[in-house]
């Protein structure tokens, strides 16, 4: 059995306002020929006339009234349905959402999203769970809502990524370390013993390819998994730590923070979701408090 024309409709429920041919086409804006014709596939339809003239007018048929019951709130809820959504009132608003990014950034931008969350929509929850190296499919099955960080070689294409900021990487250790008696150099740099993070384990970085052009190789004493561990053992030892700028803000404060002495590759942060939340206006709403929260504290928008 084929699917019914849902177009019909409209304009049944012109004819059962109307009680006329004439009026539903005015209503409609079809000429009085097409309304007729409209009418006769309605009659087919539902195997009932619905109008019968009585004298110069039309009265409708027991089963045209039982349908003008019917009729006027399934056209209402179609045209609700197929309407762009609405601003949600964010105070009512009861969700919880997943946010998959690095302990850095929860550390330097959390409390200010959970501080706007609570003002807005305090009945939003952010579930904060940690970013692995590798991508995965987490946001395309729905597991992760946002996520925050570098963007990977396998993110997949459809998802949507919008540069936050560009961080950079910046070197901190304890104060009074032999680094703050004289300028800093990429000779002196490279002759102390390094925190080298990675969560992969690897055993070397960024910071080591750009040593190595200019022909200096750097000891690595310790490998950890995350910058707070990493700034935490350059407090407590020795060894120098190298870090992004930004996402230690709030760990550094009492340490020695100092500018590397040669360059080093911008790290970009981006916002990334999947498209079927694009239009999602509570999701919307989510997306431009992470941006208002890093444009605030100082991160340099890029939409291109």
């Amino acid at each position: 059995m084929t699917n019914p024309d849902l177009n019909l409709l409209f304009t049944l429920d012109a004819v059962l306002a109307e009680g006329s041919v004439a009026g539903a086409a005015r209503r409609l804006g079809l000429s009085p020929s097409a309304m007729s014709r409209s009418l006769a596939r309605l009659r087919q339809v539902t195997g009932d006339p619905l109008l019968v003239r009585a004298g110069r007018g039309m009265v409708p048929t027991p089963r045209a009234i039982e349908l003008s019951e019917s009729v006027p709130p399934l056209v209402s809820q179609s045209i609700a349905a197929l309407q762009p959504a609405s601003a949600p009132d964010l105070r009512s608003v009861e969700r919880p959402f997943t946010i998959r990014t690095s302990e850095g950034f929860v550390e330097t931008f959390g409390a200010a999203m959970i501080g706007c969350a609570a003002a807005e929509a305090p009945g939003v929850t952010l579930r904060f769970v940690l970013r692995a190296e590798k991508e995965s499919d987490l946001l395309r099955d729905a597991t992760v809502d946002l996520e925050i960080g570098v963007v990977g070689r396998t993110v997949r294409p459809e998802v949507r990524a919008q540069l936050l900021f560009r961080d950079r990487l910046t070197g901190v250790a304890a104060k009074g370390h032999e680094l703050c008696t004289a300028e800093i150099t990429a000779k002196r740099y490279a002759a102390c013993r390094h925190i080298l993070v990675s969560r992969r384990g690897a055993d070397r970085g960024p910071v080591d390819d750009a040593l190595a052009s200019l022909g200096l190789e750097r000891r690595i004493s310790a490998i950890v998994g995350g910058f707070s561990t990493a700034v935490a053992l350059a407090g407590a030892t020795e060894l120098v730590a190298t870090v992004p700028e930004r996402l230690t803000t709030a760990l550094r404060g009492g340490l020695y923070s100092f500018e590397l002495p040669f360059d080093t590759p911008a790290i970009p942060i981006s916002l990334l979701w999947h498209p079927r939340l694009d239009a999602d206006p509570v999701h919307r709403w989510l997306r431009s408090v992470v941006r208002q929260i890093c444009t605030a504290a100082g991160g340099q928008r890029d939409d291109n």
